[in-house]
């Protein structure tokens, strides 16, 4: 079985050359990808992060993840990740989607399908060299043009059969459960077929949120948090599993149990997950991994090998979000790389 690229999307940047640091370590460490969101209200600012690390590391691939088209013009994102790629030459992504947390703490509202699909479009041609009409006096290009593969991060179907008839490769995020899983792979392909382009030139990833908290109780609270992010922006998710909401609207009870942003991002994960607490075990475990290192490596590993698809990359999400930077050897960072690792790539060699 193909054992993929395993990336990180949470570094501590307290500042610029911490980040650097932090990435560095990840790849000492034995991480594949160091992958950056782009919120500008919350971090600071992602490009410039990217290319403090870019100098500072040598195999380890980076980029954002996500990017969105409502904050920045896809014209400014292609030229600020081909500047990244010129100092990481050959391993560097560019991953975006509509936006969610970025885009509304700014009083904004994510972007369309067809806006994000419009701003992949621009953004290929623009790396790959092309002249584009944009309305402007004269075609738009770019003259530092770089072949940078841009990925989209997706969970809702539409954006999924867009995502396969444009982009280099999806980033899956709709959970652990396997059926929301064969049903975004089965919309990526649906959409790459319907383009006229072969399904398997769509290269495929995954995002999972990892509670990595030993503690049962704590971890299941979080790991229910993280089922109701994912039916806050997309209850669609519930359908598959055959999971039922049955409490209160998310943003009644956002207002009303002072959650906020919203149920992935709040800074008490604890606090915002027993707001949640009406939801069963089945919905913590259909959207997250949770437990010790042991228990983490065990699921991912059957969460791998029951995918209908293998995955070129799998983006593991921390929780408590952001990790801890006080204890350098038994934050998430080390553990995961010293515990969790190892055992899964062992086990997809052997099947």
């Amino acid at each position: 079985m193909n054992v993929p690229r395993f990336g990180l999307n949470r570094f501590d940047s307290r500042s610029v050359d911490i980040f650097a640091a932090d990435v560095r370590r990840a790849e000492d460490l034995g991480w594949d990808a160091a992958l950056q969101p782009d919120s500008q209200l919350r971090r600071r600012d992602t490009y410039v992060l990217l290319a403090a690390a870019a100098k500072a590391t040598e195999r380890i691939t980076l980029g954002p993840l996500l990017a969105n088209p409502v904050n920045r013009h896809p014209s400014v994102t292609a030229s600020s990740i081909a500047t990244i790629d010129e100092l990481a030459p050959g391993r560097t992504i560019m991953g975006w989607g509509v936006g969610d947390t970025a885009v509304r703490l700014a009083g904004l509202r994510p972007a369309r399908v067809k806006e994000l699909e419009a701003g992949t479009r621009l953004m290929r041609a623009l790396l790959d060299g092309e002249s584009v009409e944009v309305g402007a006096e004269r075609p738009a290009s770019l003259p530092h043009h770089r072949p940078v593969p841009i990925w989209i991060a997706a969970g809702g179907p539409r954006t999924l059969r867009m995502a396969g008839g444009v982009a280099d490769g999806v980033f899956i995020r709709v959970g652990t459960h396997p059926a929301n899983i064969a049903t975004a792979v089965e919309a990526i392909r649906a959409g790459a077929t319907e383009a006229g382009r072969d399904p398997a030139s769509v290269r495929l990833g995954a995002v999972f949120h990892t509670v990595l908290v030993d503690e049962p109780g704590s971890a299941l609270t979080m790991a229910k948090s993280m089922a109701a992010g994912y039916y806050e922006y997309s209850p669609a998710l519930f359908d598959p599993p055959r999971l039922e909401w049955t409490g209160p609207s998310p943003e009644t009870l956002k207002r009303e149990g002072q959650v906020f942003p919203d149920f992935h991002h709040a800074p008490d994960l604890e606090a915002s997950g027993r707001v949640v607490d009406f939801l069963p075990t089945s919905a913590a475990d259909a959207f997250s991994l949770r437990g010790g290192p042991a228990e983490v490596a065990d699921q991912l590993i059957e969460t791998l090998r029951r995918a209908p698809a293998e995955f070129d990359y799998v983006v593991l999400h921390p929780i408590p979000n952001p990790p801890s930077p006080d204890d350098l050897e038994r934050g998430y960072t080390a553990r995961v790389a010293h515990e969790v690792l190892p055992r899964v790539r062992f086990a997809l060699q052997q099947s």
